[in-house]
This record gives structure tokens, C-alpha cells and sequence, in this order.
């Protein structure tokens, strides 16, 4: 019996991507957004998007292959689980670590992405003086996109 029960993305936002699961940040978000996408319940989020492949060249999975494993109904710790025996990639729980206060820290680097980050901040929260990473952004974001005031 499936044990997953896919987030309506519709109604709310994916898990923050600061949140890990075996380590990983982006993790469960992008189990998020793969369930939803599978239900047809994705909305504006998109999987397999620059940032969950940034998780998937890490470890060295394919997202259309998790998809598939989350079409079968597996939960998180399944999840985890697949990814460990799949992943090209071996890293250790030093290397899980780093990588993720890595990303937990990344700010828009090139000329093009600094545009859309300002973009996004500008549009979602222009007061705000506290937004400097990727993640910042995500979160204010999926927190105003849902109703609330930033």
C-alpha cells in the first residue's frame, strides 16, 4: 500500500529547503514537488528545476528516475533509502554536511541570476533587507505566495 500522500502544491508551498532529511537540504522539497507533480497537484513549482539539480548532481541520481519511485508511493524514508543504493555518488556525512551549509549560504552568482533574484525579492518582499541567499528568497516566497505578508 503507498504510504505517500502527495502535497497539494496548489494550496500550499513545498517543505522550506532548508529542511534535510539524511543531511541533504533540497531534499525533501524536491519530494515534495516530485510527489505533486505525479498527482498533477504541482501548481506553480516545478520539478527538476536548476536548484533539485543541484541535489541531483551531487549524489549522482537521476530526478526522472526518483519521480518514478515516487509514483510508486514511497514516503520519505523510503525515498532516502533509494537514493543511498542508486546514487553514483558516495558522499559521506562530512561531505552531506558541507555541501548543505554550502547551499543553505548560496546567493545568485552570475549577472543573469542576480537579475531574477532581485526580481523575485523585489516583487515578494521589497522592504526586506534580510534576504541575501537562495533560500531567503524560496522561503519568503512560497510564505507570500500562500497568503502571507512579508
Amino acid at each position: 500500500m503507498p504510504s505517500l500522500v502527495s502535497p497539494d502544491l496548489t494550496k500550499r508551498a513545498p517543505r522550506s529547503p532548508r529542511i534535510r532529511l539524511g543531511g541533504y537540504v533540497l531534499l525533501p522539497r524536491l519530494i515534495d514537488k516530485g510527489g505533486a507533480e505525479v498527482a498533477g497537484q504541482h501548481g506553480e513549482y516545478k520539478f527538476n528545476c536548476p536548484l533539485d539539480q543541484r541535489f541531483f548532481d551531487f549524489v549522482g541520481i537521476d530526478g526522472e528516475k526518483l519521480k518514478k519511485e515516487l509514483a510508486k508511493g514511497k514516503g520519505d524514508g523510503e525515498i532516502l533509502e533509494w537514493i543511498e543504493k542508486q546514487a553514483k555518488n558516495k558522499p559521506g556525512p562530512f561531505e552531506i554536511t558541507q555541501w548543505s551549509i554550502f547551499q543553505e549560504n548560496r546567493s545568485p552568482s552570475d549577472v543573469e541570476s542576480r537579475e531574477y533574484f532581485h526580481k523575485l525579492h523585489a516583487a515578494v518582499a521589497p522592504k526586506r533587507e534580510d534576504v541575501s541567499t537562495w533560500f531567503d528568497v524560496l522561503d519568503i516566497d512560497d510564505f507570500v505566495t500562500f497568503g502571507g505578508k512579508a
